[in-house]
């Protein structure tokens, strides 16, 4: 065959500007594009040899990448099928590309998405290269070898060459722009990211070693990719060992993960791959965790699985492999196409099956790693409804006493004792077992169990088991007294007089020290004797929206509101009442005539109030400033008796002991009011 000129096949008179303009960005991608080539000609081979059709050896099935920096050249090389100068015409110089206008408008906001689409994974080649050769002999007996040049316009050359082994060498001449391409660390890098598994061997450069002071080339053939990975293989032909070494393959320097999941599907799609879930510490390590991988046939894809998998399986690692998905994948496409959809709802179901495998066989090995795995499963179950509904019968809840339960389990337990007079069951719970100890043991004195909800998610968690708990209410148990969080019946209230609640209430009040952001209201209960003098507690919806709000910046609101505790009074208590009966006698005297004044003035304000309102709520100059008179004179003698009271207040050192006690108790003390606390408590003794 003499040499042949032509044109490229399409309607554009130059498509190489476009392909640099809108595939620039994943410029480095041409080298898996070409790898992924020279292997789909090998395994080709493979295939023909095993019906028969190629008789030849198979001893050379690898892939080379070769740099020669003095050529300034890169090459891809495969001992494959090969081609003939009709497949070079059929497969190379014809493009399915009906024109660069519909082009350009139809892919101009999806530039990943054009390799391959048209067949264009070769050409990816000139986004890096000023001139791309092919030089290719068919394994069909007889051929002649050809090579293909072109300068990245649509002209090409095709000739005769010589060539003795098959296969194809495809020769990249790296533009000025690109010279990082002919440096073999760069290559090594890209080779390692989308080529490591690839099931041909995948050689490039020499292995290396440190010999006179510096890293110098064997004569070792450096092979860069695994052919037969982990999750290639059938689960029964794979120890334990063999998962744990692929997840330090995949992942190097990371604990051993808590448990895997081996995906083999092949209907209605295919979908091969090992998912891992990986020992988490911290929110940090949350971030730092390696993601999950996504491979067509071997090819690296991507490690942004954003819609192949449900959104709480991003916390979770390992490698997942369809053919269904194709090399080139935008976001767009995952979110619309069904097939993803369906390979989502599957990794789904697949997991919560093995969740519960591991939970039915081995319980004593899951309870042993509930607090690793917890985050999956409680994650898992405030995003995705299905796996919800799935893993309601495997999640754990663990009491103060480290005993696990299912919902079921320990719904029976509470159920006789913690289910309050309108008939909900109240499942009583700390955050803190050490800082919340006082209230624990009060529950646990009345034989109510606690649970642990200490973890990163718990407080979204507790909302979502208070939905699929019929009559069911989570508290704190430092959110009240245990008798109004788990109210049996109606309860003796606390015996006092309006003056004794006033006069204790602003006795209380003036003492508590200022603490950041905290409110505090006093209230009084009419507890056991033995139970606590003074408690603090916080309301339990509020705090948990603050909770919430932390890690929900749509929540803000909440969390730039003050904490507000109780500081609850035991009015049963022998230390109570002694203050109760000592403010009575110095302070009776003093405040029962301005309270006689306020209430005369507040009854004045009612009438005149009452008279403008049958008036139809209009005043005259005169009545307004009887009723500014009035409302001043209240303030005044309000602010005349609490003055009155907190001096008091503050001549009885046992109110602000009790007072930091219950603080101290909560860790609200700090700093002065610690210091001043501790000398008051020497002094005290």
């Amino acid at each position: 065959m003499d040499t042949k000129t032509g044109k490229i096949g399409v309607t554009t008179d130059n498509i190489f500007p476009v392909i640099k303009k809108f595939l620039y960005s994943d410029h480095e991608i041409f080298l898996r594009e070409l790898v992924s080539n020279a292997i789909d000609a090998t395994q080709k081979l493979r295939t023909l040899s095993s019906f028969g059709e190629y008789k030849g050896t198979l001893d050379d099935m690898n892939v080379r990448v070769a740099i020669d920096k003095e050529a300034g050249t890169l090459t891809v090389s495969d001992h494959g099928i090969g081609m003939t100068a009709e497949d070079i015409d059929k497969y190379i110089n014809q493009i399915a590309f009906s024109g660069a206008e519909e082009f350009l408008a139809k892919y101009k906001d999806r530039a990943e998405n054009i390799i391959g689409h048209f067949g264009l994974g070769f050409y990816s080649a000139f986004m890096v290269a000023k001139k791309v050769e092919i030089r290719t002999l068919s394994y069909k007996e007889g051929s002649q070898a050809m090579m293909w040049s072109c300068d990245g316009s649509p002209e090409y050359t095709m000739e005769p060459i010589e060539k003795k082994e098959r296969g194809t060498n495809i020769v990249l001449y790296i533009d000025d722009d690109n010279k990082d391409f002919l440096e073999q660390a760069r290559i090594d890098t890209l080779l390692k990211k989308y080529c490591r598994f690839l099931p041909v061997p995948v050689i490039s450069g020499k292995q290396q070693e440190w010999k006179d002071g510096k890293m110098t080339d064997t004569d070792r053939d450096n092979v860069i990719n695994n052919t037969e990975p982990a999750w290639t293989k059938k689960p029964a032909d794979l120890t334990d060992e063999d998962y744990r070494a692929f997840y330090r393959e995949l992942y190097p320097g990371q604990d051993d993960p808590l448990f895997w999941i081996h995906l083999n599907v092949d209907y209605p799609f295919t979908l091969t791959g090992i998912l891992y879930f990986p020992k988490i510490k911290s929110n940090i390590d949350i971030n730092r965790q390696g993601r999950i991988q996504l491979y067509c046939n071997q090819v690296f894809v991507t490690d942004s699985v954003e819609g192949v998998v449900p959104e709480f399986m991003m916390l979770m690692q390992g490698v997942i492999d369809s053919p269904d998905i194709p090399l080139n994948v935008s976001r767009s496409y995952l979110q619309s196409d069904s097939a993803v959809k369906k390979i989502s709802g599957y990794i789904t179901r697949k997991v919560a099956d093995r969740l519960d495998e591991i939970f039915t066989q081995n319980r004593t090995d899951f309870e042993a790693k509930w607090d690793d795995i917890k985050i999956f499963i409680e994650y898992g179950m405030l995003t995705d409804e299905k796996f919800a509904d799935r893993a309601k019968k495997f999640v754990l809840l663990k009491d103060t006493e480290g005993k696990f339960f299912t919902l079921d389990e320990y719904k029976a337990l509470i159920e006789p004792t913690q289910t309050d007079k309108d008939g909900t069951t109240v499942y009583l719970y700390t955050t803190d077992p050490t800082a919340q100890y006082n209230y624990i043991n009060a529950a646990t004195e009345r034989g109510y169990d606690v649970l642990v909800m200490d973890g990163q998610l718990d407080s979204h968690f507790i909302g979502l088991l208070e939905q699929k708990v019929e009559k069911s209410r989570f508290v704190r148990v430092d959110s009240d007294v245990i008798d109004n969080l788990i109210a049996k019946e109606d309860r003796k209230v606390a015996d006092l007089t309006p003056l004794q609640r006033n006069e204790l209430t602003t006795i209380f009040r003036s003492q508590i020290p200022a603490v950041d952001k905290a409110e505090f209201l006093v209230s009084f209960e009419a507890l056991s004797p033995t139970a606590a003098p003074v408690m603090i507690t916080q309301n339990e919806y509020m705090r948990r929206m603050k909770d919430m709000a932390a890690m929900q910046p749509g929540m803000a609101f909440y969390a730039e509101m003050p904490d507000s505790y109780n500081l609850i009074v035991n009015t049963e208590h022998r230390l109570i009442k002694e203050i109760r009966d000592a403010a009575a006698e110095a302070l009776d005297a003093k405040v029962q005539p301005v309270e006689a004044d306020i209430e005369a003035a507040n009854a004045e304000i009612t009438r005149l109030r009452d008279a403008a309102k049958a008036a139809g709520d209009k005043t005259d100059a005169e009545t307004d400033k009887q009723l500014a008179d009035l409302e001043k004179k209240v303030s005044e003698l309000r602010d005349a008796e609490n003055k009155t009271i907190s001096e008091f207040a503050a001549t009885q050192p046992r109110v602000k002991q009790l007072i930091d006690l219950a603080l101290l108790g909560n860790g609200l003390l700090r700093g002065s009011d610690l210091s001043s606390f501790i000398s008051r408590s020497v002094e005290l003794m």
